[in-house]
């Protein structure tokens, strides 16, 4: 186990909150950020209890600024930031084409790209100095299986892909690996309850008959933040139960 920090951005809820947990359960001190600052704390005070280090920072994972102060925070709280988790996102909903504007798919663009590369910046020179370091981008499925609608969500996504190949290649000879966690759909609580016939369509497309959870996915990225995993960069690894594309 690394002496160091893990930082998880959009952790308030959902499959950030899970991660936030996953990687605390591990050993690691964790910055729980989330632009929703009391959700942060509730995050903070849940994983204190159950006995682990958090600390809460509510601030815009979009703003460079912004992130090299809570890096800073990191730091001064728990130690050097060895392990990222780039999760935050924004609203996001259907808008057919001739709809489309490029302020609409700049807001894509600042979560998916702009948020992970100002974490980088502030982040890599600790992982640097310890020649060892854990990069993980929240991707998604969506951006293999498409859908009518979705098109700046998932040319982001792609994005995203292509700054964790080679950000890798970059980062390598550092000791820091850079891979990328594509879930499919998982069910959180703002899906709300989904129809059976919904649910039948979907689950027949599976290998794995069952929905994911966002635990799921916080176990593939505890997993490629370990020690096992130092051998394994470049790489996106897709949650989603096996789901069949065609």
């Amino acid at each position: 186990m690394r002496k160091g920090t893990a930082l998880v951005t959009g952790a308030g809820r959902g499959l950030g909150a899970a991660i936030a947990r996953r990687l605390s359960a591990e050993g690691w001190p964790v910055v729980v950020n989330d632009l929703d600052q009391a959700a942060a704390e509730g995050l903070a005070d849940d994983i204190a209890r159950a006995g682990g280090r958090a600390l809460a920072v509510g601030v815009d994972a979009t703003d460079p600024a912004q992130v090299a102060t809570m890096v800073q925070w990191a730091r001064e709280h728990f130690g050097p930031v060895l392990v990222t988790v780039a999760n935050a996102s924004g609203p996001q909903g259907e808008v057919p084409v001739e709809e489309l504007s490029w302020a609409y798919m700049l807001r894509h663009f600042e979560f998916f790209t702009k948020s992970p590369l100002a974490l980088l910046h502030a982040a890599v020179p600790d992982m640097r100095a310890a020649r060892w370091g854990r990069v993980v981008h929240i991707g998604s499925d969506l951006f293999d299986r498409a859908d009518p609608g979705w098109s700046a969500y998932m040319a982001a996504k792609g994005a995203l892909l292509g700054l964790t190949r080679g950000w890798a290649l970059e980062l390598g000879t550092d000791g820091i690996t850079v891979n990328l966690v594509a879930p499919g759909w998982i069910p959180v609580e703002r899906h709300g309850a989904i129809p059976p016939e919904v649910a039948e369509r979907w689950l027949g497309r599976q290998a794995v008959p069952r929905w994911g959870t966002p635990d799921d996915v916080a176990g593939a990225v505890a997993y490629l933040t370990s020690e096992d995993a130092g051998f394994i960069s470049g790489q996106r690894i897709v949650v989603n139960g096996g789901f069949h594309f065609a």
